[in-house]
C-alpha cells in the first residue's frame, strides 16, 4: 500500500511546494510567478482532485501527502474564511468599485454603493459623461467628493489636499490620470486616503504582460512612503492580488485584508481579487463583494478598524 499512489503523492508535494514556496518561482520568462499568484487560492483545488485517485489505489502515501498542501494552504488562506470581527469603535467603512466607461446604468450602481452604507466610495473608470450622475446621486449622504482624471472618492467626512498622483509608467501616450490622494476628516483623526487604477495584465503567448501595472505600482509605493500622515487607505482596482510580487511596492507596506476572499473579476465568474482595500497604522479587518452593478468588476466593501 505505501507504493502505490505514487503520482498522486508527487502531485500533491508540488502542489505544496508551489503554494508555500510561490515567491521561488522565477518571475522570467513570461512573469511566471506573477501569474501563479494571481491565482493562488485555486490551487487547493488539486486536493479534492488527487483524493478520488488516492482513496481507489488505497494509497497511504498519496493520503498522507496530501496533507502537506492542505496545511501550505490553511496557512496562506485559511484565516480568510473565518468569521468577519464584531465592528469596533472605531471602524471605518468603505467601498471600492471599478464601474467600468462601458457602464449604462451609472445611477442603478451609485444606489447599490451607497445602500452599502459606506464612509467612503471610491470608483475608478469614471467617464465625465456619467460624473454628473454619480455626483448627484451620492451627494446626499456623500457631500464631499474629489475627482481626478477617471478616478473619484465621496465621503461622508470633510476633504481637503486633493492632488493628482503621477502614476504612469513609461510607453503610455496621451493623457492618463488614474490616481489622487487626498485628506479625510474623520471624527477619528485625518486619514490620506489614496485611489489608484493600475494598468491592465493581460495572458499572451509570450507570458504573464504586467510590465506598465508594475511600474505604476512601483511609483505609487513610492508616493505611499513620502506620505506624512501616519494613518493611510488605499483603494483601487490594482490589477492584481495581494500575493502577486507585482504588487510588492504595495503590499511592503500596507496591511491587507485579514478575512473574507473577495473575488471581484470578472463580475460572472470571479476568479480573483483585484480591487484592493489596504491600510497603513490601521487594521483592514473583513472584506466583502456587494451585488453585481452594470460593471465587469463587482464592488467590494472594506471594514477598516482605526487605531
Amino acid at each position: 500500500m505505501r507504493t502505490r499512489g505514487r503520482v498522486p503523492a508527487a502531485l500533491a508535494v508540488l502542489t505544496a511546494g508551489l503554494l508555500a514556496f510561490h515567491q521561488a518561482v522565477p518571475g522570467s520568462p513570461g512573469r511566471l510567478g506573477s501569474l501563479l499568484e494571481t491565482f493562488l487560492p485555486w490551487l487547493g483545488l488539486v486536493v479534492p482532485a488527487l483524493l478520488g485517485p488516492a482513496l481507489l489505489r488505497r494509497s497511504t502515501t498519496a493520503l498522507v501527502a496530501l496533507l502537506l498542501p492542505v496545511a501550505a494552504w490553511t496557512y496562506l488562506f485559511g484565516g480568510l474564511l473565518l468569521p468577519a470581527p464584531k465592528p469596533g469603535p472605531h471602524d471605518l467603512l468603505v467601498v471600492q468599485h471599478n464601474v467600468s466607461d462601458e457602464n449604462t446604468d451609472p445611477e442603478g450602481t451609485a444606489r447599490a454603493l451607497a445602500a452599502a452604507g459606506p464612509d467612503v466610495v471610491a470608483v475608478q473608470e469614471l467617464v465625465p459623461a456619467a460624473l454628473p450622475v454619480y455626483d448627484k446621486t451620492l451627494a446626499p449622504d456623500y457631500p464631499y467628493h474629489a475627482v481626478g482624471g477617471t478616478v473619484g472618492l465621496w465621503s461622508r467626512y470633510p476633504l481637503t489636499g486633493v492632488r493628482p498622483l503621477d502614476i504612469k509608467p513609461q510607453g503610455i501616450a496621451g493623457p492618463w490620470r488614474r490616481g489622487l490622494r487626498t485628506v479625510v476628516h474623520t471624527p477619528h483623526g485625518e486619514i490620506a486616503a489614496y485611489v489608484a487604477h493600475l494598468p491592465s495584465v493581460r495572458i499572451r503567448a509570450s507570458g504573464f504582460a504586467s510590465s506598465w501595472r508594475d511600474q505604476s505600482a512601483g511609483l505609487l509605493g513610492r508616493a505611499l512612503a513620502a506620505e506624512q500622515l501616519k494613518t493611510v487607505i488605499l483603494l483601487g482596482d490594482l490589477n492584481g492580488t495581494v500575493h502577486d510580487r507585482g504588487l510588492a511596492p504595495l503590499t511592503s507596506r500596507m496591511n491587507v485584508a485579514r478575512r473574507g476572499f473577495a473575488f471581484s473579476f470578472p463580475a460572472t465568474l470571479p476568479l480573483a481579487r483585484i480591487d484592493q482595500v489596504m491600510a497603513r497604522s490601521a487594521t483592514v479587518t473583513h472584506i466583502r463583494t456587494l451585488p453585481a452593478t452594470g460593471s465587469d468588476h463587482l464592488p467590494v466593501a472594506a471594514r477598516i478598524r482605526l487605531r
